[in-house]
């Protein structure tokens, strides 16, 4: 989801269900340029970015990308964002995750078209989109493949994965734990073969089956529903839990955060360039 659908999405969400500072771990710089896959796609892989927990982050999906925040690591929408903002973040010295839906097929992408009406299913509550169904591996790995291509190309360090969470939801297929498993280490396979890194975005419940696979998490509201011991095993790991909190004051949040090894921000809904840090 992006600008046109993102806002409606993020509410849809929360409806379901600062002053702090942290000292940020060294980020190592940004490549100049990713290389396109090759016959060494596994060498790639080994050298591929990992952000390393309490990186500081910036979530903006709506609005023109404000390039001055004060992050470690920018998370922007990687059809509306172009070559030349993740040139100028990386000439920042920041890294830049490209952020995809790979759970629904939206209908204001320009790949719309792509899917066909036998892998929509029901829209589970966001406005402009369709479930997919994720046992469809066949038809949906050519479309995710080319959404991941768009992110390479552009200079993208990473990528979010939004929506891997499909069976959980009333998608109007009859999915499972196992197909939501087996769809998501395709997704991380895809990231990495084109040597990027990927994030799990959300699916809490299947963190212990996933940490190998990604290499980040994305989560919203943890903190909120009491939910992000559940992300732990990120930060065992050496991986960098980004987290954002909608309702909570970063006072209620940010010393857990800290304790936990987060990275944690306070975002509006709309997830335009406001934020508050912990």
């Amino acid at each position: 989801m992006t600008p046109s659908g993102i806002t409606a999405w993020v509410a849809a969400c929360c409806a379901l269900v600062g002053g702090c500072a942290a000292a940020a771990p060294t980020v190592a710089a940004p490549p100049t340029a990713v290389a396109p896959p090759t016959a060494a796609s596994s060498a790639a892989a080994t050298t591929r970015w990992v952000p390393s927990p309490g990186a500081s982050w910036q979530w903006q999906l709506t609005g023109p990308i404000d390039t001055t925040v004060d992050a470690d690591v920018f998370d922007i929408d990687g059809v509306e964002s172009s070559a030349e903002t993740v040139a100028a973040l990386h000439r920042a010295g920041r890294r830049v995750v490209c952020y995809v839906d790979a759970g629904a097929a939206e209908e204001f992408r320009p790949d719309r078209g792509a899917f066909p009406g036998d892998v929509l299913g029901d829209s589970g509550g966001f406005d402009g989109e369709r479930l997919l169904d994720v046992r469809r591996l066949d038809v949906l790995a050519p479309i995710m493949e080319a959404r991941f291509d768009v992110c390479r190309d552009k200079g993208f360090d990473g990528i979010e994965a939004d929506l891997a969470d499909g069976y959980t939801r009333d998608s109007g297929f009859p999915l499972t734990a196992d197909d939501q498993l087996t769809y998501n280490r395709m997704l991380a396979d895809l990231a990495h073969e084109r040597g990027l890194s990927i994030g799990l975005k959300n699916d809490l419940d299947q963190v212990a089956d996933l940490v190998d696979h990604f290499d980040f998490a994305v989560n919203e509201q943890c903190f909120e529903y009491g939910e992000c011991a559940k992300l732990a095993p990120f930060v065992r790991a050496g991986k960098a839990v980004f987290s954002a909190e909608y309702e909570l004051d970063t006072a209620d949040f940010c010393p857990e955060a800290r304790r936990l090894g987060f990275s944690s921000i306070r975002k509006r809904t709309s997830l335009d360039a406001w934020r508050e840090a912990c």
